[in-house]
């Protein structure tokens, strides 16, 4: 704004001021009020700084409730397509052997007719053999105990008895119940006898 100084009166000062806005926008211009009311009315409908935050607070808690949300639904469909697939862990294994089982039951409905037991003996050896080959397949591994060296890793002790020979001492004379391995983990530990 143009201001003319005047020391002598301090009155005509804001006089002169009022003069220069008047020569810019006259008095009795219509746009003077008309601008005046706009601005009020912007800063009226402005929103404070106060909502602006409120707003924004608004929009992050309504963003993190959703993901919130959606984690949770994560979680739980994980929790039920492990529980699902616990459930249907050996699935593969069990339908495998169902053929065996299928075997099994033809040889029990057989046996109750048969007078000669060497069909018998044979059929059995053939469904134990089916069996094995199943499993191995499977990763199962049969462990070999008998002559090994004693290993507390891999064999338990029922017992020890006398070697009958210098040779046997501390090795494996005998295997109450065999070991197995599967994918080379022991899975069941051998149960035996071992010289002294």
């Amino acid at each position: 704004m143009l201001k003319k100084k005047n020391k002598e009166n301090p009155h005509k000062e804001a006089t002169v001021e009022t003069d220069v806005i008047n020569e810019i926008i006259p008095e009795n211009d219509e746009t003077h009020g008309v601008l005046e009311n706009e601005e009020l009315k912007e800063d009226a409908n402005a929103p404070s700084a106060i909502d602006i935050v409120k707003e924004e607070l608004a929009l992050a808690n309504d963003k993190y409730l959703r993901l919130f949300a959606e984690f949770d639904n994560f979680r739980r469909r994980t929790v039920k397509e492990r529980e699902d697939a616990r459930k249907l862990e050996g699935k593969d294994l069990i339908v495998s052997l169902l053929s065996v089982l299928d075997d099994f039951e033809r040889a029990a409905k057989a046996m109750e007719n048969v007078t000669d037991v060497a069909p018998v003996k044979e059929g059995l050896v053939i469904v134990q053999n089916k069996l094995k080959n199943i499993l191995t397949q499977k990763g199962l591994k049969a462990m070999e105990s008998i002559g090994t060296p004693f290993d507390p890793e891999l064999q338990e002790a029922i017992t020890n008895v006398p070697a009958p020979n210098e040779e046997m001492k501390g090795k494996v004379i005998d295997e109450m119940e065999k070991g197995y391995f599967l994918n080379d983990k022991v899975i069941r530990f051998a149960k035996v006898i071992v010289g002294n």
